[in-house]
């Protein structure tokens, strides 16, 4: 596997190594990717100092995604049975910053295991405790999709996908989409970075069978019409390392 370089959205695109010591691992399964472009302008406001909206054909992009989490590590050797398995749905920006590194803003991530939220909360991730469960639609080909109450607030959302597996989507928009290894952060005043690696997503081209949302309205964007990208990915084993501050000129 060559490793990845900065901009490098190539079909093999994976994360450079995280050094060790880790600070988790996870396994992502059944992740569902909708994705709608976005003026850079209407990005902007929501990235914290130092970073930027990045761009792929003359726009940025939000993401709806759907996936479970069934284990969790502290580290590399701690497993978390029940408290580091759940779902997840967040929303995310796509961002870069000034050193080269590419990867997500996070507007919001529902999640069905309350200790896991309490303590990405305490680390300045936006995390929002939610009845999030996994959704399989019936059919010739098999669907899967999720559904997300939030237990405050009126948010929620319902969404699935029917993939065709069949198929690898293997274009740029889709590789640039979801070739991305870290996450900037607000903390403490400054910005942190925090960087992942796993292998290539595997993924396919699904079509929309389920869609009622108010996540993205909730987040700060009332989009119009389907999603102009649908993907569906059986999943990736990811490891996560130490945050460093990005370098603000």
């Amino acid at each position: 596997m060559r490793p990845h370089r900065p901009g490098s959205f190539g079909p093999d695109a994976a994360g450079p190594k995280v050094p060790r010591p880790l600070v988790l691992e996870q396994s992502w399964a059944d992740a569902v990717f909708l994705h709608w472009r976005i003026s850079t302008s209407a990005a902007a406001p929501y990235l914290p100092a130092g970073v930027e909206p990045d761009v792929f054909d003359g726009s940025t992009w939000v993401g709806l995604i759907g996936f479970r989490v069934p284990g969790t590590r502290l580290g590399a050797v701690l497993p978390l049975p029940y408290l580091g398995s759940f779902t997840e749905v967040n929303v995310r920006l796509y961002s870069r910053g000034a050193d080269g590194s590419r990867g997500v803003v996070f507007l919001s991530l529902d999640a069905s295991r309350l200790a896991f939220v309490l303590a990405a909360r305490a680390a300045g991730l936006p995390y929002v405790w939610s009845r999030c469960r996994p959704l399989v639609t019936d059919g010739p080909v098999p669907g899967c999709g999720y559904d997300v109450e939030r237990f405050r607030g009126q948010a929620d959302s319902s969404f699935a996908v029917r993939p065709d597996l069949a198929r690898e989507a293997d274009d740029q928009l889709s590789l640039w989409l979801t070739a991305r290894f870290g996450l900037y952060s607000r903390f403490a005043g400054r910005t942190l970075f925090l960087p992942n690696s796993h292998r290539p997503w595997p993924l396919h081209p699904a079509t929309l069978t389920r869609f009622q949302d108010r996540l993205l309205t909730s987040a700060g964007f009332a989009l119009e019409g389907q999603p102009e990208s649908v993907l569906f990915s059986p999943g990736v084993r990811t490891r996560f390392g130490r945050p460093s501050a990005l370098p603000i000129s």
